[in-house]
């Protein structure tokens, strides 16, 4: 009797032995075992782990070339990197020449003026078209703009566009836009015929300089007589934002952002030095002294230095883009005036022109030596040197990506 009952309980021991051993077998296999009833022991299994769906990035704006480095917004910019279509085009340096409303056109090989081109009344900046196969003139109190073909030095017909004091392209190529500063007007126009498309009235006065954001959404604007900044939406071409430097007097010139699209420059002659501000938060900036007159911004061929025209003392402060410290300070030779310019193809000279010394500079960009001191027209302003390397202009005196 003892017998019997200790038999079929063994049995029961071995059964339930072997439906747990199932059961365990069932929850770690990857398909279900049978088609039926789940265990417990499967009900509770892990899943397998899925990978966290990786980070949107944020797109650029419609239509913008893509950016190459992530790192380096000037990565399109090395020395000689001619896109094929200004490729065959003439070294050159344009000069607007304010005061005689001539452009003076400066042959680099030589460093002397090989022609001087009549425009329109006032002239203050050359700037390259987006498509870069124009430079457009901008006769500030001619309300005009005269086209220059690069690749004859030809000029065409002036082109009606009121109050032209700056130019620059949105990052797409889709319009252009007319810094008008006496009235106070952003003006968004046909890139290639300069026909009005929108009119943005801002409360600021002077607007004057500019530039885009890496990924091109925005672009920050300085207003010179106000002393303020503008934030601007390229697409929907509104103010989004706007502020006052925090500096009595504060005059802010040219706007320039660095390599990794993080850190934006502004040059304030009044405050003698460039502020440094974030564009994406637009919160306040801080202040590096430069130099007296702080005037023009421009990145050197690798992307390390950003050169800085001093212009109420005859320098130009060198600032280092990786530690955020100025680096070095040329003095041009016997002094001078060095306003706005440009950074040769092969980035070996530093073109500036001399606004109140009716010349321009030309500086070795390894050692600060002063190369040349061309006599040009009257007040000499934004000059462009052309051609330079890389895929696009935003405008100014040629701000390329």
């Amino acid at each position: 009797m003892a017998d019997r009952t200790r038999t079929p309980h063994r049995t029961t021991s071995r059964t339930g032995r072997r439906a747990a051993l199932l059961a365990v077998a069932c929850a770690l296999a990857v398909a279900g075992c049978g088609g039926g009833t789940k265990t417990k022991a499967a009900e509770h299994s892990p899943r397998p782990v899925r990978p966290a769906p990786a980070k949107a990035v944020e797109p650029g704006l419609p239509g913008m070339p893509p950016v190459l480095d992530e790192n380096d917004i000037y990565a399109a910019d090395r020395p000689g990197k001619l896109a094929p279509e200004v490729r065959d085009f003439p070294s050159r340096v344009y000069v607007p020449n304010t005061e005689s409303e001539s452009v003076s056109v400066i042959d680099p090989e030589t460093y002397k003026v090989i022609e001087t081109i009549p425009v329109g009344m006032q002239p203050q900046h050359v700037v390259p078209s987006w498509d870069m196969k124009t430079l457009w003139v901008n006769n500030d109190r001619g309300n005009d703009l005269t086209p220059i073909d690069p690749a004859t030095g030809k000029a065409g017909d002036r082109v009606d566009a009121h109050d032209p004091y700056n130019l620059y392209f949105t990052p797409n190529g889709k319009y252009a836009i007319v810094m008008a500063s006496k009235d106070k007007e952003l003006v968004f126009r046909d890139p290639r015929t300069m026909e009005e498309r929108k009119t943005v009235p801002v409360t600021c006065s002077g607007v004057n300089h500019a530039d885009f954001s890496a990924d091109g959404r925005y672009f920050i604007v300085s207003c010179e007589f106000s002393g303020e900044l503008l934030k601007v939406d390229t697409e929907k071409m509104e103010v989004i934002d706007q502020q006052k430097l925090p500096f009595e007097g504060a005059m802010p010139q040219d706007v320039k952002i660095s390599p990794n699209g993080k850190t934006w420059y502004i040059a304030d002659m009044m405050a003698d030095g460039v502020w440094i501000l974030n564009g994406d938060t637009f919160a306040e900036p801080k202040l590096l002294p430069t130099g007296k007159g702080a005037h023009g911004l421009y990145v050197s061929r690798d992307s390390k230095n950003l050169y800085i025209s001093n212009r109420g003392e005859g320098s130009v402060s060198l600032l280092d883009f990786a530690s955020g410290q100025l680096v070095d300070k040329w003095h041009i030779r016997g002094g001078g005036s060095p306003d706005m310019g440009g950074v040769s193809a092969d980035g070996k000279v530093l073109w500036l022109s001399g606004r109140y010394n009716a010349e321009v500079y030309a500086l070795d960009t390894r050692t600060g030596e002063t190369l040349a001191k061309i006599p040009v027209g009257q007040g000499p302003h934004g000059l462009a040197v052309y051609p330079q390397p890389g895929r696009y202009s935003l405008g100014h005196t040629g701000i390329f990506r």
